[in-house]
């Protein structure tokens, strides 16, 4: 049955209407999916359906003012001014006066303590112009080095290896391909410098070196899905011992000791790779530097 208001904007059998208004409302509708439910588009007359009856809690927005008033609350009992408060939160002092007024007043300081106070301010204020100033150099550095082409990612493998890699001696004949590090950026790197090389992954042979103190099973599969193979397949793992006569900074989270990939088959690469570099040493210390292209 279909309801319309008449002349006199009453609605008939109105008792029936409340009725069925307020099961959806006992149900979970809102306002408006009543009002599309009977067709009732006067607000007055459908409140008057629901009245008495509690709107359900998903309809119920967060009240702003309440964060703000205890956001409030929390930085008065910090020891925290009306001014600074009102900076902070971008509200007037009277609403923060009214929120506070039955909390303790934060006690006067020094004018020595109000000294170190307002020097720590703009310490910190200092501080976070040159986070902002390093974010912003890092930024623009990163942006200047584009797409690296296959020569660029060749030399910069060549230097990268001889920087880290294992080297052979005079002393001790280690003409193998072994690179060690923690930085998984220059992990990175290498792997591609060895993908354009033409190494397969399957000549790979991976193995963690890490204090006692990490977490090794967690580091091990780090690495693992870095290089793209299973943790499984690791070599035996190099534990440190710790020397507890050192303080270490290595630590944390982020402490996932060091990773050694070593290249099977790899003589005749490495004494590759020992000729590259020692052109790149010749060409850059070469006297026709103008003729260069």
């Amino acid at each position: 049955m279909t309801h319309s208001p008449g002349k006199s904007g009453r609605y008939d059998d109105f008792e029936a209407l409340r009725k069925r208004a307020v099961a959806l409302r006992r149900e979970g509708y809102s306002l408006r999916q009543i009002r599309d439910e009977l067709k009732v588009f006067n607000n007055d007359i459908l409140n008057r359906l629901v009245k008495g009856e509690p709107p359900p809690e998903w309809t119920k927005r967060p009240n702003a003012r309440d964060d703000l008033r205890e956001k409030a609350r929390e930085l008065r009992r910090k020891g925290w001014t009306y001014d600074r408060i009102q900076v902070a939160l971008g509200c007037s002092k009277s609403s923060i006066s009214l929120w506070v007024r039955d909390l303790p007043r934060p006690e006067r300081r020094t004018p020595s303590e109000q000294a170190k106070l307002a020097a720590r301010k703009r310490w910190e204020h200092e501080l976070a112009v040159r986070d902002e100033e390093r974010r912003k150099t890092k930024a623009t550095a990163r942006s200047e080095i584009g797409a690296l082409t296959d020569r660029e990612l060749f030399m910069t493998g060549v230097a990268l290896y001889w920087a880290e890699g294992g080297k052979d001696k005079p002393y001790a004949r280690r003409e193998n391909v072994q690179f060690v590090n923690s930085d998984p950026g220059v992990i990175r790197v290498y792997l591609a410098w060895l993908d354009l090389l033409g190494v397969e992954r399957e000549r790979l042979r991976c193995r963690l070196m890490i204090h006692a103190t990490g977490d090794v099973e967690g580091a091990k599969q780090y690495w693992a899905d870095l290089v793209g193979t299973a943790a499984d397949t690791f070599q035996r793992t190099t534990i440190k011992k710790h020397n507890p006569k050192t303080v270490r900074k290595n630590v944390g989270e982020d402490y996932r000791g060091c990773l050694v990939i070593t290249v099977l088959q790899g003589a005749r690469l490495y004494r590759r790779i020992e000729g590259w570099w020692y052109g790149i040493v010749g060409a850059a210390t070469a006297t026709d530097h103008p003729n260069r292209t």
